[in-house]
């Protein structure tokens, strides 16, 4: 996603945003809208995330009709965007062709100060998620308040930015320091949430309905005719068989996406109305997920960043659990989308128990780090031994592991293309730590606040009290 002066090869969209606070002009009409010209290199090979949930918007039937049979998941919106659509209730919609956001004017929270033409961060988190995934780079040539390096690195982009003042790069360089990767952006996200509502629009009724129970009715036959005796997580992690189910709901005639029967199930199980699993399977444990259980918790950081997501969200929505696939298999290549989803499952079930182990290594917040070593120095087989192990790219953590195999997974960081996109540099290693290795990672995830860590396994405890 660039702003560039160079003549792209082929322009996609011309879209309008539309603002209030516009600047004031006294012997003319106030201008309150801005052209955004969407251009790509390739027009054949170019990225367009319209399944991003963060980019999407409510459609008529979510908002007014409240319609089953609406897709859950919203819709794209047009290319006029607005962001107070009660200032001009008969003109625009949320989700019309009108983007509508504030413009950051000189009172508002968000605004830095220091430069006279601030873009808000919503607007730029909508072209970002659209236009690059995590870890792509970010380009701007024209950086001025640092607004789309900011976003950029809160949705966990790489970025790269100019600017001809050195006044700005000094105010940029402290905007960039004091956030993070995951940190909200600012300025409401909804731009309905800031204004009354002008339209109640019609309600379901609070109380299960007929249509409903006969829709969970259909449900729950259309997964035991499925499901083959397998249980709900089950249908979720094999694409088979969720496919299966798939199948069983439309010939069923049932109203709805696959997103929607897939959160039915989950809903009915937690109700106790679901088929009670038959089928035994093979127990995945996690030195049999050792070789590819990190690359699920990375794609669920990126998913959770970008998508703003729960595992749950990514697992019953088709789209968002082949892109937890495609992630995960550019860190760990030659797995099945099963063993990733079901990885992401495990990471999230002991979550809890390695966050209270934590309290074992809370020293290690404060404690002086290990020698990093070089990534070319860690091909020792001695290092084949259970551990942890940080991975750096210069000073920047980038993902405190735990594994069986120490020598293994550093290697693979050294050779893999996913990796080496990234540039690491050197591992900080801790062997033979134990049984209780899952506790000390989640001590180093606080303490690095490393960019690749879903931030499910962070510890929060305080470090030792000094002695007297």
């Amino acid at each position: 996603m660039t702003r560039s002066a160079t003549r792209p090869t082929s322009g996609r969209s011309w879209v309008i945003w539309y603002y209030t606070f516009g600047v004031n002009c006294r012997r003319g009409f106030s201008r309150s809208h801005t052209h955004l010209f969407h251009f790509v290199k390739d027009p054949d090979d170019f990225t367009f995330n319209a399944a991003n949930p963060r980019v999407r918007v409510p459609s008529a039937r979510q908002l007014v009709y409240a319609d089953a049979r609406a897709n859950p998941k919203g819709r794209l919106p047009d290319n006029t965007w607005i962001y107070r659509p009660q200032d001009a209730p008969r003109s625009f919609c949320a989700d019309h062709d009108t983007w509508y956001f504030a413009r950051v004017a000189g009172t508002f929270k968000e605004r830095k100060g220091f430069h006279g033409c601030q873009m808000p961060e919503q607007l730029l988190g909508r072209i970002i998620r659209t236009s690059s995934n995590p870890q792509d780079v970010v380009l701007d040539p024209f950086s001025g308040s640092g607004t789309t390096l900011a976003v950029a690195k809160k949705l966990a982009r790489q970025w790269m930015g100019f600017e001809l003042s050195k006044e700005y790069v000094s105010y940029v360089n402290k905007r960039l320091t004091d956030i993070n990767i995951g940190d909200e952006l600012d300025g409401p996200e909804d731009p309905l949430t800031s204004a009354p509502s002008t339209a109640r629009g019609k309600q379901r009724k609070s109380k299960e309905s007929d249509e409903q129970a006969k829709f969970d009715r259909g449900v729950v036959a259309a997964f035991a005719a499925s499901a083959d005796g397998n249980s709900a997580d089950h249908v979720l992690c094999d694409p088979e068989l969720n496919e299966a189910f798939v199948k069983a709901c439309r010939k069923s005639g049932l109203a709805g996406f696959p997103t929607l029967w897939n959160q039915t199930i989950l809903r009915l199980r937690k109700a106790g109305k679901l088929p009670v699993a038959t089928r035994e399977r093979k127990r995945h444990t996690f030195r049999s997920m050792d070789e590819f259980s990190f690359a699920s918790e990375i794609a669920m950081r990126l998913l959770s960043v970008d998508y703003d997501l729960t595992l749950d969200e990514v697992l019953c929505c088709p789209e968002y659990a082949a892109e937890l696939d495609r992630i995960a298999a550019e860190f760990a290549p030659g797995f099945t989308p099963e063993d990733y989803r079901w990885a992401a499952l495990s990471i999230r079930k002991r979550a809890s128990h390695s966050r209270s182990l934590a309290n074992h290594f809370a020293e290690w917040l404060d404690e002086k780090l290990p020698r990093r070593t070089p990534l070319s120095h860690c091909k020792s087989t001695e290092l084949d031994a259970p551990g942890v192990y940080i991975l750096w790219s210069g000073n920047q953590p980038l993902y405190v592991g735990e594994s069986e195999f120490l020598h293994q997974r550093v290697a693979q960081a050294a050779t893999n293309s996913a990796w080496q996109d990234l540039h690491p540099t050197s591992a900080t290693l801790f062997p033979d730590i134990g049984k209780w290795r899952n506790g000390l990672q989640s001590v180093l995830i606080q303490r690095t606040e490393a960019v690749l860590n879903w931030q499910i396994l962070q510890a929060s405890v305080a470090p030792e009290p000094a002695t007297v």
